[in-house]
């Protein structure tokens, strides 16, 4: 999608600072990929202690060291 922005100089040098980037255009993509990481991470966080899990990783690494069936 196209789309044009108007951003303040000093803003746009910072985000090319901090993403390391080489230009505005790669700058502002790294931004929005970095804060919609952000966002889902936010998302799953909030779920702590609300979704039940049930604790068999022993149970699961067992099966996988049983020999194969033919």
């Amino acid at each position: 999608m196209r789309t044009t922005l108007s951003i303040d100089d000093q803003v746009m040098q910072s985000l090319i600072q901090a993403t390391g980037r080489s230009n505005p255009l790669e700058a502002v993509r790294e931004a929005l990929n970095c804060y919609l990481q952000e966002q889902k991470l936010k998302k799953v966080i909030a779920l702590r202690g609300k979704v039940q899990i049930t604790d068999n990783w022993r149970k699961l690494r067992a099966l996988d060291t049983l020999p194969a069936r033919k």
